[in-house]
C-alpha cells in the first residue's frame, strides 16, 4: 500500500481534504503534526509521498509559509534529503507551494534546500482571490501531471500567489529545464490577464516542479475538485473525470510502479 504523510501545523486547514483525495486515489494516508516529525524525523521513512497542504501555516506570520519553511530547513533537512534520494515524492499545495519555494526545495536546480530564488508575492489585486481558473498543462517531467488534459480547471484561494523569479536567469532556467508545469490561461487556452490570471504571476506561472519532476508545487487546489459535483457547473455540463483527482492518482501510480 502506498503511504502518504500529510503534514499538519498550526493554521493549516486543508489537511483532511488532501488526505481524503489521496485515499480516493488508493493510498493509505496519515496526518502528521510537524512537532512529531521534529521529535522523530525518521518517521518520514514510513512514507513514499510527503504532502504540505494549503491553509495559513502559523497565520502566515512574517510571510506566507516562511515559518514552516524554516522548520523544514532547520529540523528536517537531512531526513527530507534522504527521502528524496530514495526516489520519493513531495507535493505542496497553495501554502505548501509557498513553503517549498521559501525552503529552497523548489526550484531545486542543483540540490534540495538551495538559497531561495523565486517567491509567491501579494496578488496584484491586493486582496484574497477565491475563484476557479483555467490552467495549461505544460510539457514537463512532473510525475503528478502525466497525461492530464492540455487545459484543466481548478479553484484557487490565496492572497499571496504571484509567482516571481528572483532574476531573469532563474526564469530562463525554469524554461530550459521544462520545470514550468501549469500556467494560468483563458478558457480558450490563451495568455491570461486578471481575473483569469488571479494574482499577476510572471508569464502566468501557477505551478513548477524540480528537474526530476518528483517535487511539485502549485497554487490551485486539486483536492477541491476530486468529484464531479465539486465543479461549479456540474449540473449543466457533461463532465467526465475531475481534473484534481488525476493529480493524486498519478502520484499513487508512480509510487506503485517505481518504489
Amino acid at each position: 500500500m502506498v503511504k502518504v504523510c500529510v503534514l499538519f501545523a498550526a493554521g493549516i486547514n486543508c489537511d483532511q481534504e488532501t488526505a481524503y483525495a489521496f485515499e480516493l486515489a488508493g493510498a493509505d494516508t496519515e496526518t502528521v503534526h510537524i512537532n512529531r516529525l521534529k521529535e522523530k524525523p525518521q518517521l518520514l521513512d514510513r512514507y513514499q509521498i510527503f504532502v504540505i497542504p494549503g491553509g495559513f501555516s502559523y497565520g502566515d506570520y512574517i510571510a506566507s509559509g516562511r515559518v514552516l519553511a524554516n522548520e523544514l530547513k532547520h529540523h528536517l533537512a537531512e531526513e527530507i534529503c534522504r527521502f528524496l534520494e530514495k526516489g520519493k515524492l513531495i507535493l505542496g499545495i497553495c501554502n505548501g507551494f509557498q513553503v517549498l519555494v521559501k525552503s529552497g526545495l523548489l526550484p531545486g536546480f542543483e540540490r534540495p534546500f538551495e538559497p531561495q530564488t523565486v517567491t509567491l508575492d501579494t496578488n496584484d489585486s491586493a486582496r484574497y482571490e477565491d475563484r476557479w481558473v483555467y490552467l495549461k498543462t505544460e510539457h514537463s517531467p512532473c510525475v503528478f501531471t502525466s497525461n492530464l488534459p492540455e487545459i484543466v480547471y481548478l479553484p484557487v484561494a490565496h492572497a499571496e500567489g504571484k509567482f516571481i523569479p528572483g532574476f531573469h536567469q532563474v526564469l530562463k532556467q525554469l524554461k530550459g529545464n521544462n520545470q514550468i508545469v501549469f500556467r494560468y490561461v483563458t478558457v480558450r487556452g490563451q495568455e491570461a490577464k486578471y481575473p483569469d490570471n488571479p494574482n499577476g504571476s510572471v508569464e502566468g506561472i501557477a505551478g513548477i516542479c524540480d528537474p526530476t519532476g518528483r517535487i511539485f508545487g502549485l497554487m490551485p487546489h486539486p483536492e477541491r475538485y476530486i468529484r464531479i459535483e465539486h465543479h461549479p457547473r456540474w449540473h449543466r455540463e457533461s463532465l467526465t473525470k475531475p481534473d484534481g483527482i488525476a493529480i493524486f492518482e498519478n502520484a499513487v501510480q508512480y509510487v506503485k510502479k517505481n518504489l
